[in-house]
Formats: structure tokens, C-alpha cells, sequence
């Protein structure tokens, strides 16, 4: 049986999540529903891109991501059903699935056209469920959607190169349950413009001269440990997913505190990288 994944802003103490359970349920009585999140930041286009492009990857050739992320139908808001990297990603044509084809191309992109659908102020349940149990029974796209071309994209993912390749600028497009912010600059952009080079990641008066692997290589195991960086330090590392992130070691938002916090950074901000 197809998985069907759910990733929303809705949270978890209205009765949105369960609703939409109940329904594919309903439909389908042995479906396989997976939580990917419901913690998105209400309406944050930008978070829910970083979250899907990370997780859809580690699901089997034909899952079914239902997105229900400023999903109310408008002219400009499309309902949009886009196959791409063998996965099915059913939301409005937002630009929420922007992240994954700027580097991999769509195959197909229908606009949702079921007949008798509530056109309401719940499309995620009224119309994103059937679309996606269509599917989940092994439907054609062609079936509940005609054909699409306006793929809206998000120019907030893409990192600017000035100074003929001298400077990257980003921007934070996430920032996780840790406190560590992430930018939009790629591992592979920055090899591709290193040559060499020294650089430098400045951020809020902030330097940092080195770019780690991973979180605990900040720590110098051969120094005395009255010398040693270690918890509270900023560091920035190429994250899992191969993106710039600005940390602090061992942080802890209830606490001491995280990278937002204490530096006071926040979605869109600037994250420069300079060769030298």
C-alpha cells in the first residue's frame, strides 16, 4: 500500500490533524499515514520547502506528500498535484515544492480538478485528501487534474554571487528546534567558488574562519579541557542536508539559549561568506 504523508502548519491542538487522518481512513481503511510535521511556522512557505526537501527523499518511489500549507484556493494559489523524483507532492502552487525542482525537474504538474469538491476554508481535508487517495489506489493524475505549466519558484533559495565570485550572500530559511539557523548556501556552491581560498562567515559582527563537518569538531580533544572550545561556542558546519548552518554547541532554547536567540537572527537574515 502507497504511504501518504501529512505536513502542515496546523498543529496539534485543533482537531485539523485527526480530520484529515480520519478522512483518508475513511477512505482507505489499511492506509499508511505518516506524520512528517505540523509544527511549521504558520504560513512559512520557506520552512516547509527546507522540511519536505529533506525528508521525502528517505520515503519509497511513490509516496503521497499531502501539504497543507497556506493551501486556500485563489487565482494566484492554484491546487496543483507535481510528480517529481518519483514522488507525488499534492498543495497550492505556492512554491513550496521550489526546493526540490530547481534541481530536479518536475515530470508531470496537473491543476486539481475534482468535480463537487468544497471550495472552503479546509481544502487540505475538502480537496488534497481525494486527490491523494486517488493516487494512493494507484489513480493517474490525469484523472483529477489537467495539465499545468505556472510552477511558482521562491528567488528566497537562491544565494547571490558578487564581486565576480568573491562574496556568497544567503539568507536564513530555517531555523530548528535547537536554535541552529541554516542558510540557503549549498556545500556544492561554495566548493564550486573556494578555489583554494581562505574564507571567512560573517553574521551579525560575528567570524568564523572554519567550516566543520560535524558539531563536535569545534572541540580539540588534545588540549586541556580548561582550553578547549566546547558547550556555548558558535561554530558553522555543512548540515546533514549540505547546507550552511550557524550553531551553538550543545545549545538549548529553554536555557541557555541557541544561535537565533543569541544572536538574534531570524528568517531572511544575511549570512555572508567571503574569499580572500
Amino acid at each position: 500500500m502507497t504511504i501518504l504523508t501529512l505536513t502542515t502548519d496546523f498543529g496539534y491542538k485543533d482537531h485539523f490533524v485527526g480530520a484529515l487522518k480520519g478522512a483518508i481512513f475513511s477512505e482507505i481503511e489499511n492506509a499508511t499515514i505518516v506524520d512528517i510535521s505540523h509544527s511549521i511556522n504558520p504560513f512559512n512557505i520557506q520552512e516547509c520547502a527546507y522540511i519536505l526537501k529533506n525528508s521525502y527523499k528517505t520515503f519509497p518511489k511513490g509516496t503521497v506528500h499531502i501539504v497543507g500549507v497556506d493551501a486556500e484556493l485563489t487565482k494566484e494559489n492554484e491546487h496543483i498535484i507535481t510528480y517529481v523524483d518519483g514522488h507525488y507532492f499534492i498543495s497550492a502552487n505556492n512554491g513550496v515544492v521550489c526546493l526540490i525542482t530547481s534541481e530536479i525537474k518536475p515530470e508531470k504538474i496537473v491543476s486539481i480538478n475534482i468535480p463537487d469538491t468544497k471550495d472552503g476554508s479546509f481544502p487540505t481535508y475538502d480537496v488534497f485528501i481525494k486527490a491523494a487517495c486517488h493516487l494512493a489506489r494507484g489513480g493517474k493524475m490525469e484523472v483529477v487534474g489537467k495539465p499545468f505549466t505556472n510552477l511558482k519558484t521562491f528567488k528566497d533559495f537562491v544565494p547571490q554571487l558578487i564581486d565576480g565570485g568573491k562574496t556568497i550572500i544567503g539568507n536564513i530559511v530555517y531555523i530548528d528546534n535547537y536554535g541552529n539557523v541554516v542558510s540557503n548556501i549549498q556545500k556544492n556552491l561554495f566548493e564550486a567558488y573556494k578555489n583554494g581560498r581562505d574564507y571567512e562567515v560573517r553574521v551579525r559582527g560575528k567570524v568564523l574562519k572554519t567550516i566543520h563537518n560535524k558539531y563536535s569538531d569545534i572541540i580539540n580533544f588534545d588540549a586541556e579541557k580548561n582550553r578547549r572550545n566546547g558547550p556555548g561556542d558558535l561554530l558553522a558546519l555543512f548540515n546533514s542536508s549540505q547546507f550552511l548552518e550557524l550553531a551553538i554547541y550543545k545549545s538549548n532554547l529553554t536555557t541557555v539559549g541557541g544561535a537565533s536567540t543569541l544572536l538574534g537572527l531570524d528568517y531572511r537574515d544575511t549570512i555572508t561568506i567571503n574569499f580572500l
